[in-house]
């Protein structure tokens, strides 16, 4: 009886000490995300105003890879960047890659906020071009880890086109030794017009986003909108 009431109090002190390591992680990436909610808001729905897009509830390894391309410089030091160049400070002033991971998984807890959609296009033109897109961004733009393709349902639409046309200008990627991933989007991009682009960030307009955290929770996937 000694034993089991010294392993019972031994599971329950680590537990008390797991959980409060826990609670002091999501603490700290929530004290970090504060940093951020300046530009991207309290709930991380973004502002059009100053260029910064909605990230709540975008998958974690996206959010990550992102913050690193930042913080290296691959991303955001091109000067027609403008709204990058904003970030490269902010993503430099994190504590290192822990910070890095608490706040991109409090960001991607929160609940995707849906943005007013501003892009007007013709959808069943833009249906025809993103058959090309979805070969690594998914049939309903849900994203595909493995190809490190992240979905584009649920983005703000302005940043969409934004980034179309950064990376078919080479201002996203702008040195594919440094962002690899990101440089085998301008191929891509390149062969779109301003009409073309248009046209499929309105067909992406037509999916729902379901985040990660929520579909782990039972949520379903992406679906399209009538």
């Amino acid at each position: 009886m000694y034993i089991s009431l010294k392993s019972s109090l031994l599971v329950f002190g680590l537990s008390s000490l797991f959980g409060g390591v826990s609670a002091r992680a999501a603490d700290r990436g929530a004290q970090v995300f504060k940093l951020c909610s300046y530009c991207h808001g309290n709930s991380a729905e973004g502002n059009p105003t100053i260029g910064a897009p909605s990230i709540a509830g975008l998958p974690e390894w996206y959010i990550k890879r992102q913050l690193l391309n930042f913080r290296s410089g691959a991303r955001g030091a091109h000067p027609k960047d403008v709204a990058g160049m904003r970030m490269y400070p902010m993503a430099r002033t994190l504590n290192g890659e822990a910070d890095i991971d608490l706040v991109t998984k409090h960001v991607a807890a929160l609940k995707p906020v849906e943005s007013p959609q501003v892009v007007k296009g013709h959808v069943i033109a833009g249906k025809k071009t993103y058959v090309v897109c979805a070969t690594c961004h998914g049939q309903n733009a849900e994203g595909n880890q493995t190809l490190n393709a992240p979905p584009l349902a649920g983005h703000n639409d302005w940043y969409l086109v934004k980034q179309l046309q950064n990376f078919k200008h080479k201002i996203r990627a702008f040195d594919p030794a440094r962002d690899p991933i990101g440089a085998s989007m301008a191929p891509n991009a390149a062969g779109l017009s301003d009409e073309d682009m248009l046209n499929v960030v309105s067909y992406i307009n037509t999916f729902k986003y379901t985040s990660p955290a929520a579909a782990s929770a039972g949520s379903s996937a992406p679906t399209q909108t009538p």
